[in-house]
């Protein structure tokens, strides 16, 4: 195939009609990149402090290793609408769960998630997703527990899972029943 001199010209002016868009664009600003679109929430909690948010917040206070414990399941009158209800991250409360989050709901799995595969989470984390029990052992929810790795070095699932459970069995001891979450605290 010959290249004449105008199809040269011709793919350079193409270009360089598309290239200085990226060349000349405006240096990077020291500003953080605009968060992404807020989740559409899926329920909204009531005004008052619920006894969930209260349970999420003492246990954070209680527990340096951990990022996050959050709350999740279906709220009291809903029907299969899965979502967070309570947690350490208030902004999140009423986003949708997962299909990850909505399996041990339903089917009562347990989840160690090492997140080995995230390397942009930062802190990094473990998470164990496990039913959330009341205090007869009714599984009634879900419980994650997010774990920071630079406070809990050197522990590996054993640790974590053994821990998680600890925490979720503790908690459960103080849930007389799912509805009783919902309620304003005593």
């Amino acid at each position: 195939m010959i290249i004449t001199r105008p199809l040269v010209l011709g793919a350079a002016s193409v270009l360089m009609a598309v290239v200085p868009l990226s060349i000349h664009a405006e240096p990077s600003s020291d500003k953080p990149a605009l968060a992404a679109p807020a989740k559409k929430k899926n329920w909204t909690p009531p005004s008052h402090k619920i006894f969930a948010q209260v349970l999420s917040d003492r246990t954070m206070a209680a527990h340096p290793e951990l990022l996050s414990v959050t709350f999740h399941g279906v709220p009291p009158g809903m029907d299969k609408v899965y979502t967070m209800f309570a947690g350490s991250f208030p902004e999140r409360i009423g986003n949708p769960d997962d299909p990850d989050d909505i399996d041990v709901i339903t089917k009562g799995i347990t989840i160690v998630d090492p997140r080995w595969h995230r390397t942009t989470d930062n802190p990094k984390k473990f998470v164990v997703m496990m039913p959330l029990r009341d205090r007869n052992k009714e599984n009634i929810g879900l419980l994650v527990c997010a774990f920071r790795l630079d406070k809990n070095p050197g522990k590996g699932e054993r640790e974590f899972f053994t821990e998680a459970l600890n925490l979720r069995d503790a908690l459960s001891e103080q849930i007389p029943s799912y509805e009783a979450l919902f309620a304003a605290p005593n």
